[in-house]
């Protein structure tokens, strides 16, 4: 299946939008240890984030670039996860985008 790519603009630096997205991690491990369980995220040498988690038993594994003015995010779904693609794009554009003070549209 072809990644699902998220777009969400923004206006912060490189290093606001790492520590905006770290924290958002964190906060995200806490919350959710009980539904997803361990969630990996590791920042790889090219400045992008590499994040996977488990969830109904599927994996899902997850890119996050930083642009200039942008963060695309690629998710990579089992084939059982694609019928709630739109939910979850609209899900990653919310929470990128509050991660970011970016409004929803």
């Amino acid at each position: 299946m072809k990644p699902l790519e998220v777009r969400v603009p923004h206006g912060l630096d490189d290093a606001e939008v790492r520590r905006r997205i770290d924290r958002g991690i964190a906060k995200a491990r806490n919350d959710y240890a009980d539904q997803v369980g361990d969630i990996r995220a590791a920042w790889r040498d090219d400045g992008r984030l590499d994040v996977g988690f488990a969830v109904m038993g599927m994996t899902i594994d997850s890119e996050v670039e930083l642009s200039p003015g942008e963060v695309v995010v690629r998710v990579t779904l089992p084939a059982l996860a694609g019928m709630f693609a739109g939910q979850i794009r609209t899900g990653i554009s919310d929470r990128i985008g509050g991660l970011l003070g970016v409004a929803s549209a």
